[in-house]
């Protein structure tokens, strides 16, 4: 999900860069998903129930720390982008640019942020817990999922996400293929 809005800012940048419109909506839609399902329930599912399990173990603790400090800059991105991401702003060279900032910032860490974290910090939770905690866990994420979001939760947010590329043009993997 991340990943995919990440490709939506780096539209959204490259069309301000250009002098192109881009419909403030999604780039708002956006950033309300990052708010809702990244920033609110998985980062915050990370913060309560994997961080601490690494620094208790005394484990990756210099990892987590950063991820932390990273899931509180990117919420005050969120927040500015959300804010910015208006018709108006748009019109506006300074807004327009500062926008496009805080999208390049929040896409600058969390590329290197999603991929520590699928390739350092997930794998090595099955060093720390058990077999059967990790299999309690992924129930307990899927619980909070549900009772947030509905059963078809995820599915919801990807269509949105989807819809979203659409109206950007940027919906048909085929056309990122190189000729």
């Amino acid at each position: 999900m991340l990943k995919r809005v990440l490709l939506v800012y780096e539209e959204a940048i490259r069309r301000i860069d250009a002098k192109q419109e881009i419909p403030p909506d999604t780039v708002r839609n956006g950033a309300m998903i990052i708010r809702t399902f990244i920033e609110d329930y998985h980062e915050k599912l990370e913060e309560d129930y994997l961080f601490p399990r690494f620094e208790k173990a005394g484990r990756l603790t210099d990892l987590t720390k950063v991820l932390r400090a990273q899931h509180e800059a990117g919420r005050r991105l969120t927040e500015q982008i959300m804010q910015l991401a208006t018709l108006q702003a748009l019109k506006d060279a300074k807004s327009a640019a500062a926008l496009k900032e805080a999208m390049r910032q929040f896409v600058r860490m969390y590329n290197p942020h999603e991929a520590r974290e699928d390739t350092v910090l997930f794998p090595a939770l099955r060093q720390i817990i058990s077999k059967q905690e990790f299999g309690a866990l992924g129930e307990d994420f899927e619980k909070k999922e549900h009772q947030l979001f509905g059963e078809e939760g995820f599915e919801k947010f990807v269509d949105r996400v989807a819809s979203i590329e659409k109206t950007l043009g940027i919906y048909d993997l085929g056309q990122f293929t190189p000729k």
